[in-house]
């Protein structure tokens, strides 16, 4: 049993992790902030799901659920903070997640993504330094490939192109975390997710928006007039990727050819993987497919492609499947119902 901390536990795929990491006997530790990027009411009622008394949530306070899992509510940037509870915990595992997430938001809101995807990313790699874990993982995302049109997208790619903020920062992370596995030693896996859903998904993504519309018989936004290809990925996929990539600290390459440098290895103890269903779907055929779970038409509004958008991704996974024998492989058909039957549930919505 190993102790692992999970950044973003209150999020859509650091909530899955950490469930699954406890039920295969590990001790976990999870942080969040819990900002209201989103619903906070959402976040806390993942937390209560795994036992956390969400009453009793507050800043730098540990608490205990009652499944297991550990909680502290604490901001990345609070580095006093974020060092004592590496001193204090003396963790296995690194697996950091939390982030400001969204292409969109960070168009208008720059600055949270500056604080807290590369200050806090920072405070994380300084912790990993001062106190030094086995491994750590941290999420990268699609977005890097930016203009890059050459599909599938290889983690050997070119990604000095991003098309937002967002991306860029994540781009810069990547960057951050060769450096620490080159200076001080620290292995480091980056994971580019590529469009993750699932049930307790994010309130921002299409498959919520367009469920929340259709049962409320609003209009349904599709953007780029539906021309709009997109790698989904299955949440449950992500973290059975990510529960393999732990135990399997990075090595450096001593076969690395620094003549023709690629950027999904090094001579450093650093990797990065595509994690991505591997099989695009039209993003009306996605939509279909959530019309025929619910039996419900959606009244669409097409509307323009959005700025920082890309209209297609497209994973190629074997680098991953070389690496841990699985590479996601849910169908949106799987994928749509679990989270329509959770959306139902949740919400108490009858049809």
């Amino acid at each position: 049993m190993a102790k692992v901390l999970v950044t973003g536990t209150a999020g859509f795929i650091g909530f899955h992790l950490a469930n699954l990491l406890h039920s295969q006997g590990h001790e976990v530790v999870g942080l969040d902030m819990i900002n209201d990027y989103y619903d906070p009411n959402l976040k806390l009622n993942r937390l209560a799901f795994q036992g956390i008394d969400k009453s009793a949530v507050s800043f730098n306070q540990k608490l205990i659920g009652k499944s297991g899992i550990s909680f502290i509510q604490l901001k990345l940037e609070d580095k006093e903070n974020v060092f004592e509870l590496f001193k204090a915990e003396k963790f296995d595992y690194v697996v950091h997640l939390a982030a400001q997430a969204g292409v969109r938001y960070s168009i208008t809101n720059p600055e949270v993504y500056i604080s807290s995807n590369i200050t806090g990313f920072l405070n994380i790699l300084e912790a990993c330094r001062a106190y030094p874990v086995k491994h750590l993982v941290f999420a990268s995302t699609s977005s890097v490939y930016g203009l890059n049109t050459k599909m599938p997208f290889n983690e050997n790619h070119v990604t000095d192109q991003p098309m937002s903020l967002y991306a860029a920062t994540k781009k810069s992370n990547e960057l951050m975390a060769h450096t620490y596995a080159h200076l001080f030693g620290i292995p480091a896996t980056g994971l580019r997710f590529f469009t993750v859903y699932g049930p307790w998904g994010r309130p921002d993504m299409a498959l919520f928006l367009f469920t929340d519309a259709i049962i409320k018989g609003n209009k349904v936004n599709v953007f780029n007039n539906g021309q709009m290809i997109r790698d989904f990925t299955y949440v449950g996929d992500i973290v059975e990727s990510i529960k393999r990539l732990i135990t399997q600290p990075s090595q450096p390459n001593a076969d690395y050819n620094l003549e023709n440098p690629a950027s999904s290895g090094s001579t450093a103890p650093y990797r990065i993987f595509n994690i991505g269903n591997n099989s695009p779907v039209n993003l009306m055929d996605y939509l279909h497919e959530i019309e025929n779970c619910l039996g419900k038409k959606a009244d669409i509004n097409y509307m323009p492609m959005q700025a920082g958008d890309v209209s297609m991704t497209f994973a190629d996974s074997s680098a991953l499947y070389n690496a841990v024998g699985f590479k996601p492989n849910t169908t949106i058909q799987t994928g749509i119902k679990n989270f329509i039957d959770w959306y139902l549930d949740y919400y108490k919505v009858s049809l």
